[in-house]
């Protein structure tokens, strides 16, 4: 399968919001919450009016003619914020997608693209059971603080 990394068009922000409930961890076992669980506030924050903040960046991962991947950032007041000088990522693949490096290669690009811009760091919430804890330490991300549940991981750029 071949993956194209590119930037979101403003046409397609609208799927953030669908990359968004991928991006929650289901436990093994556990029941996933209802769709409606991203209009609450506290979720609705990653997506609403996406592209009008100073570090609001998205790339996309294109297979198929069809976006299957997105990593986004921006300053907000989510589980991941450290700072108001520190955006915050999130990040979501299709499963079928995942293991296969493109998540990997989405976020070395995220990152780069927030060093040109001038930002010194960048952050994110992970919660400790979730398998994707492996590619952010190897892209560099270190826990900067933790709770029962879940790392805040940093990652200077």
């Amino acid at each position: 399968m071949s993956v194209i990394i590119r930037k979101l068009r403003e046409d397609e922000t609208g799927l953030l919001k669908d990359f968004l409930y991928e991006a929650i961890f289901i436990p093994e076992g556990a029941e996933p919450p209802d769709r409606s669980i991203v209009d609450l506030p506290e979720l609705a924050l990653y997506y609403e009016n996406f592209g009008d903040g100073p570090a609001d960046n998205c790339l996309a991962a294109e297979a198929g003619g069809r976006v299957v991947g997105a990593v986004w950032s921006r300053i907000m007041e989510d589980y991941g914020h450290v700072d108001d000088q520190t955006p915050s990522l999130a990040i979501s693949l299709c499963r079928e997608c995942r293991g296969r490096g493109i998540g990997t290669e989405m976020m070395r690009r995220m990152l780069e693209l927030l060093r040109d811009q001038g930002w010194k760091r960048a952050s994110l919430a992970v919660q400790k059971a979730n398998p994707a804890v492996r590619m952010y330490r190897a892209v560099g991300f270190r826990t900067a603080f933790e709770n029962a549940e879940e790392y805040i991981m940093v990652r200077e750029l």
